[in-house]
């Protein structure tokens, strides 16, 4: 297998020296890095945790001076830099380490010039920076992994509920089993990671994809030897017919919308052998508030499911 080259650009504003060597061990798993190198003002005090790790690994400072108060100067220098490194394309990739999103666009004109980009920053980091990375990875989530037990532990960002992953690995499913393919577990980490640069099953308490998979009710992992594959739990595959009937009925009803025990009433009656649990709920109103395009609201003693354009 070829080797890989990356590019690490740390910014020292935004970054703390705790999580340098968590930092080198994860870039490390991609390939070698060649360039180390960390941005900020070497002269104030704020940075001093810094220096001995700079000799101790091996980076080299950059040193930028704050000319302008509430000006982040070393931003710019960072990204000189990176395209500098770009055109001398001695590189396979580069390593923006930072919780800032102003590294949102220079991330992308470096992935639009063939360069895969590994973004790390603390759960602080704002979304579209994240969403920019070829693969983002929580600080907390590699501290916690380096040193089990500390309170570093990373904690999953909105909008990537457990119940939304299943669903995507579901619809992964699916499509394969619309081409006659089976599923393998390596696919389903690279398409998670395309979907959400973010995805991190470190995130959720675990150090392997496999584990994580495991929990899940409408998916199970078939073994044939070596291969792992991921595969539909008996009537999982029902689902996406019994989303459509639900999301019908309710777009049926109206404004006035449909009462959720009316709802059950139907969907037990039209398919007899349906289980709430089988799709990872413990109660039907959960289910159907995951559905997209249906509000539920609570009123009076009845529960009001209505769909929402």
């Amino acid at each position: 297998m070829e080797e890989r080259y990356f590019a690490l650009l740390i910014d020292a504003d935004n970054v703390s020296a705790k999580y340098i060597t968590p930092i080198l061990t994860e870039l490390s798993k991609y390939g070698v890095i060649t360039y180390k190198r960390i941005y900020g003002d070497w002269t104030s005090t704020l940075h001093s945790s810094w220096k001995e790790e700079l000799l101790t690994n091996s980076i080299t400072p950059i040193q930028q001076f704050s000319y302008t108060t509430g000006k982040n100067a070393t931003d710019s220098a960072m990204i000189i830099d990176a395209m500098d490194i770009l055109y001398t394309n001695d590189v396979n990739g580069f390593c923006i380490v930072s919780s800032d999103s102003d590294f949102t666009r220079l991330v992308s004109r470096l992935r639009e010039s063939g360069k895969m980009v590994i973004g790390m920053g603390e759960n602080k980091t704002p979304e579209p920076f994240r969403k920019a990375c070829d693969k983002f990875t929580i600080l907390e989530n590699l501290m916690q992994e380096q040193n089990p037990g500390t309170t570093d532990a990373g904690v999953t960002h909105e909008g990537l509920s457990r119940e939304k992953i299943e669903d995507e690995i579901i619809k992964i499913v699916l499509e394969n089993q619309d081409s006659n393919k089976a599923t393998g577990l390596g696919e389903v980490g690279n398409r998670l990671v395309s979907l959400y640069p973010d995805f991190d099953v470190r995130s959720y308490g675990y150090n392997m994809l496999s584990k994580f998979l495991e929990q899940f009710s409408r998916i199970q992992l078939v073994k044939h030897g070596h291969i792992i594959n991921v595969a539909l739990r008996k009537n999982a595959g029902q689902k996406e017919v019994i989303d459509a009937y639900v999301l019908n009925l309710v777009r049926s009803a109206g404004k006035d919308g449909m009462e959720l025990s009316m709802i059950g009433n139907k969907v037990y009656e039209k398919y007899k052998d349906f289980k709430i649990r089988d799709y990872g709920y413990a109660q039907f109103n959960k289910y159907v508030k995951s559905l997209d395009k249906i509000c539920v609201t609570q009123e009076g003693a009845q529960m009001i499911a209505r769909y929402v354009k």
